[in-house]
């Protein structure tokens, strides 16, 4: 099977980039990051620059291949980058691949980008700080199916970015509402849960993320389906912590 790919190369961020033109000859049943193996394997031994891109677990699981291909986060089918099989293309196809676009994920270099703003969003309240002793029997703590359920499809985010580089204006409301969410469905996620509403969506202004119209287009290019119902359920939470909050408590916490 052969291919004509065009990637993006560029040394880092303060340089110019362009896209630059390869052909590849692979097995049509190899992965995409494994096409791309194929690619700097050859370009080693040419003596040349490999193409940078970022991948770690390859199984769909930790969202690192953050690849921007004909188009759209990911590629043709819903499914991460690493999934993603060359079989879904035609022999003697043309392929542009780029990195995820987004002024918050600074690129460092050809197809990796910093996405650590996912990180100080998460480090600003998605976790649960209360000291609630040992941990209680699995059956003690009661929740209906259809919260559990929600919570759980919430917390199937991967934090690939994807939401973001689908985004017209490169929101991450999508993310950060899915890891608002899965905590405020469940019993353990209630002591703090306004808290973590205002400082999490505060921090994602912060990082420079645009705003959500509700296009749709990041809950469809969504590896893991993400529902946009989870936006709805963060807005309501900041909008309820906003109107409840006590300013005198945020100078004593250093908010």
């Amino acid at each position: 099977m052969k291919l004509n790919l065009k990637i993006w190369r560029q040394s880092d961020a303060s340089a110019s980039g362009k896209l630059v033109d390869y052909k590849v000859d692979i097995n049509p049943e190899m992965s995409f990051l494994e096409m791309l193996d194929v690619l700097n394997e050859e370009l080693a031994r040419k003596g040349e620059d490999p193409v940078a891109f970022d991948h770690d677990c390859r199984e769909g699981i930790c969202g690192a291949c953050s690849l921007y291909i004909n188009g759209r986060p990911h590629g043709p089918m819903q499914t991460t980058t690493c999934q993603l099989h060359m079989r879904h293309f035609k022999d003697g196809e043309t392929i542009i691949i780029e990195p995820w676009r987004a002024a918050a994920f600074p690129l460092l270099k050809d197809l990796v980008v910093d996405r650590s703003a996912f990180d100080r969003i998460n480090h600003a309240g998605g976790f649960v700080s209360v000291n609630t002793g040992s941990a209680p029997d699995a059956n003690e703590i009661l929740i209906p199916k259809t919260e559990s359920d929600e919570a759980f499809n919430s917390a199937a985010c991967i934090g690939c970015g994807a939401c973001v580089a689908a985004c017209k204006n490169a929101s991450a409301m999508l993310f950060v509402s899915a890891k608002i969410s899965h905590l405020a469905l469940l019993p353990q996620g209630q002591p703090e849960r306004e808290r973590r509403a205002e400082n999490m969506v505060a921090q994602m202004d912060a990082e420079g993320f645009g705003a959500c119209t509700n296009t749709g287009a990041c809950s469809i290019e969504c590896p893991k389906g993400i529902s946009m119902s989870n936006i709805a359920l963060m807005n309501r939470d900041f909008i309820f912590a906003s109107l409840t909050s006590k300013p005198e408590l945020k100078v004593s916490e250093g908010a």
